[in-house]
């Protein structure tokens, strides 16, 4: 047992400004401010104490793509645990079905090791006109029996499936997945506002990396931006400062705090540099952090690590701290039905915490009571 002392700690209600955790066989047992009683075994850290951080969308990192092997799915899920994400999906591109079902074994395979809490299928319901950097060829018209045996691969390690809810039958997929125990996202999308909230009212919960990869708001039109705020819907967020304005991401943060989902939606680039990568079977190239498909200007991911995605929200967007790490780990945490075991720092719940410096760049991380070294 352990008590960490002398940060500011944002916890769901507040942030103490002399704050303290009781840390005891890998779990949070107290939280608390002020002095504490003489003689209790301490740890003085010094900066800002957070939960770890919870990523719903992520393709790869560190030079890893989860769509090249499971060793790369496993290396790439290690380096974002470097960078505060403690909990983590992962993400897999459309493919050939075949194939995604290897790619969900190998997800499932990883539920456990470094934070790994299921697989996000991107895919392949999706609307070809708003396909993004997916590739076509590899998307299908709604079918029970192609969610199914994706599904069936995952053994129950699928959370998350995005969908285009415009699509025939597309609304009988919603209810398959949420009757299948998993989160139906309404993303790469062309739906106007009244199909989009059609699929909400169907089941889906999550909108899909908001504003990217879908139709625009307009005037007269909203689109499925608007429906998945008027649905009350949680909704992602790429904070990286090139997918969306810092203007809309603010705008999105203060309208629904308890709603808004950071994501990286990193690809193998990230934590590498500007240069020529893979995003599953897509050829993409990284100019000043941006990556986009080979000869074109689509955006195809992103650069992004989660304490980046916190470090901008608190300081490019002006979202108070409590805002963006509710966004970063809370309300990813409801969304999986994680919010029990972690997401916040809160009395029984695992002591997944990370711990920033006063600039808010990650100094340590704590995986169930454990500080992680650097190989880990």
């Amino acid at each position: 047992m352990t008590i960490l002392t002398g940060a500011r700690v944002v916890t769901p209600d507040a942030v103490l400004a002399d704050g303290w955790v009781r840390v005891e066989d890998g779990r949070i047992v107290a939280v608390g401010s002020g002095p504490l009683p003489p003689g209790e075994p301490t740890e003085t850290v010094a900066g800002w104490l957070v939960p770890g951080f919870v990523d719903l969308h992520v393709h790869g990192g560190g030079g890893f793509d989860f769509a090249a092997s499971v060793e790369e799915m496993a290396a790439g899920v290690e380096f974002h645990r470097a960078h505060g994400t403690t909990r983590t999906l992962v993400s897999l591109m459309t493919a050939p079905i075949d194939r995604t079902c290897e790619q969900i074994e190998w997800g499932a395979s990883l539920v456990g090791h470094s934070g790994v809490v299921g697989v996000h299928l991107e895919g392949p319901f999706l609307a070809s006109a708003r396909c993004g950097a997916q590739n076509e060829r590899h998307l299908q018209a709604p079918d029970a029996l192609v969610l199914a045996k994706l599904l069936d691969a995952g053994q129950g390690a699928v959370r998350t499936v995005t969908l285009a809810p415009e699509l025939p039958g597309a609304l009988e997929l919603v209810e398959n997945v949420v009757a299948a125990g998993a989160v139906a996202a309404i993303g790469h999308t062309d739906a106007t506002y009244e199909q989009a909230a059609a699929g909400f009212a169907a089941g889906a919960t999550l909108a899909t990396h908001l504003f990217n990869a879908m139709a625009p708001m307009r005037q007269r039109a909203p689109g499925p931006a608007v429906a998945a705020l008027d649905a009350g819907a949680y909704v992602e967020l790429i904070n990286d400062g090139v997918h969306v304005h810092e203007a809309l991401t603010r705008l999105v943060g203060s309208f629904a705090p308890a709603r808004t989902c950071l994501i990286t939606d990193a690809i193998s680039a990230t934590g590498v540099g500007d240069g020529r990568y893979s995003l599953g079977d897509r050829a993409v190239v990284v100019d000043d952090g941006a990556a986009r498909l080979v000869g074109s200007d689509q955006l195809a991911g992103s650069t992004l690590t989660m304490d980046e995605a916190v470090r901008r929200a608190v300081r490019d967007v002006g979202l108070p701290i409590e805002v963006a790490i509710a966004a970063a780990s809370t309300n990813p945490a409801r969304v999986l039905g994680l919010d029990d075991t972690c997401g916040a720092i809160a009395a029984g719940l695992d002591a997944d915490l990370v711990l920033l410096d006063d600039d808010l760049l990650v100094e340590r991380v704590m995986v169930k009571g454990r500080w992680l070294t650097a190989s880990q």
